[in-house]
């Protein structure tokens, strides 16, 4: 079962890489699904209020943002890890983006 903030590396088929992505959905152990909503994090920045900088991390290797465009549903078993977590306002500032993506 995953907690916010945690981040996976997921096989997204994409180039052929796994990509970090962030768990945003809540630690619900009776959900009816084995699914996490997660947002990719990437290198790429756009100067919007759809991203939100990350803090330097030891999992991180260059400057990174969480991109809650890209929220997807993933499927618990295809999560790899989790290699690292973000805690508190970090995890508050995605949440925010996310209400604003979604006009919550």
């Amino acid at each position: 079962m995953t907690k916010p903030g945690e981040v996976y590396r997921v096989d997204l088929g994409m180039s052929g890489k796994a990509r970090m992505m962030m768990v945003v959905s809540r630690h619900d152990l009776s959900a009816p699904r084995a699914l996490s909503l997660c947002v990719p994090i990437t290198t790429a920045y756009r100067d919007s209020d759809y991203e939100v900088a990350l803090p330097s991390m030891h999992f991180l290797r260059a400057r990174s943002y969480a991109n809650v465009q890209g929220l997807q549903a993933i499927q618990d078993h295809e999560l790899e890890g989790p290699i690292g977590i973000f805690y508190g306002s970090v995890l508050e500032e995605v949440k925010t983006a996310l209400r604003y993506a979604m006009e919550l």
